[in-house]
């Protein structure tokens, strides 16, 4: 058996994780993107756009649409950075941490549901992938 290349996995995995969580997503009027913006920011950090990029791997016109969206929501805001104020933070609005907080046990169980169809492979999948992505 030939395997699919890397890059054709990879998309296919995201693919369907991404289709598992989108209509929970959907109903708090989020899309996935907006959803990997609202999960980053939770940890209360601010972030610059150029981090957010990187760490949820989109582009930055379609993130700068993302959190033009999340700020229209109230979801985010944005402040300019006083370490350097050429640059803008992004932080997490209280009715941001609020949707964050009651959709994030959601998107975990939808992932647990996906994961559980590698049994005990599934730890093992998440160690690769952590490693993996930490070498970008």
């Amino acid at each position: 058996m030939v395997r699919a290349p890397l890059d054709r996995l990879l998309a296919q995995a995201e693919r369907l994780v991404s289709r598992r969580i989108e209509p929970t997503l959907a109903d708090a009027g989020l899309t996935v993107d907006q959803w990997r913006v609202l999960h980053l920011l939770a940890d209360g950090s601010g972030r610059t756009m150029s981090a957010i990029a990187a760490a949820v791997a989109v582009h930055g016109p379609t993130l700068t649409k993302v959190v033009d969206r999340l700020v229209d929501a109230a979801a985010v805001y944005r402040l300019p950075d006083v370490q350097d104020r050429r640059r803008v933070l992004v932080l997490l609005s209280e009715d941001g941490r609020a949707t964050h907080d009651r959709l994030a046990p959601l998107v975990r169980a939808l992932e647990a549901e996906v994961l559980s169809t590698l049994g005990p492979d599934a730890a093992l999948l998440l160690d690769l992938l952590d490693r993996l992505a930490a070498r970008t």
